[in-house]
């Protein structure tokens, strides 16, 4: 399994031809208390960098972009029930969709743990 990220932070974890896709730990401790989360429909097909789920907090409101293009397989129902589940564990449970990755070229653009560290710092 790999895992790389966008400048737009969001964290993308690589498990054959499927990407599950989040928003870091850092983009959460930016908006704050995260209160409603709307996710994309399973079969939708989403080009890179269209915006493909939003993501409201006490602060602002903010769209969560395809870091890739695919076609959205699976979505994660809990954090629309507790959209709480994003700043308590933006990494692990919250994950926003699944896709199923149309162009690995496409992964190519993205930065490791490493360079996503030195791009937050």
């Amino acid at each position: 399994m790999t895992t790389l990220f966008t400048s737009d932070h969001e964290w993308l974890q690589i498990e054959g031809d499927v990407a599950t896709i989040g928003i870091t730990d850092y983009a959460q401790s930016q908006l704050g208390d995260v209160v409603f989360v709307e996710l994309p429909k399973v079969g939708r097909q989403l080009k890179k960098a269209e915006a493909a789920a939003v993501v409201e907090s006490v602060k602002a409101a903010s769209d969560v972009y395809a870091p890739i293009s695919g076609e959205v397989v699976e979505v994660n129902q809990a954090i629309t029930e507790e959209p709480a589940l994003v700043n308590s564990d933006a990494a692990g449970k919250a994950w926003f969709f699944k896709l199923r990755i149309a162009d690995k070229s496409e992964l190519g653009g993205l930065m490791d743990e490493a360079a996503y560290k030195a791009h937050t710092a």
